[in-house]
């Protein structure tokens, strides 16, 4: 039985551990290993990058991905009852004037949104944008 590959991007020999599964390969498994196919998918992403945000936006208007994020939201909001009060406690403090949105803290991105270190102080929030919001969770959930 073969145990390691070589990939035909970097030519080096891996486990194949370091290969996705393909069954339509010889071997049963894909020629470039997961880092180039990494690696190659960014670059692909970033060079299209509007094709890829239009299908993606298309995506997500199908009825079972609209009936996944429905249901993955319900069970975020029902692990944590302080989050849904936090929203609501920024919403109203934004509607009645008493806190204003700023432009993102750490890129300067002008569309910003709430984020919570702490649910148990609902208007002690920081301001990120979409990616650097995304970005700080990755942080957090590293750090435990």
């Amino acid at each position: 039985m073969i145990h390691s590959k070589k990939c035909f991007k970097c030519e080096t020999i891996k486990p194949l551990v370091d290969f996705y599964k393909h069954n339509q390969m010889a071997d049963g498994y894909l020629n470039k290993c997961k880092e180039c196919n990494k690696k190659y998918s960014l670059e692909n992403r970033l060079k299209n990058i509007d094709k890829v945000r239009e299908y993606d936006k298309q995506r997500a208007k199908l009825p079972e991905r609209i009936k996944l994020a429905l249901r993955i939201n319900q069970e975020w909001r029902l692990a944590d009852k302080r989050r849904t009060q936090c929203h609501n406690a920024v919403a109203r403090a934004i509607k009645k004037g008493q806190l204003n949105p700023i432009p993102c803290v750490r890129c300067g991105e002008i569309k910003s949104i709430a984020h919570h270190e702490n649910y148990d102080k609902p208007l002690d929030i920081m301001w990120l944008c979409q990616p650097c919001h995304k970005q700080r969770h990755k942080e957090l959930n590293e750090s435990f």
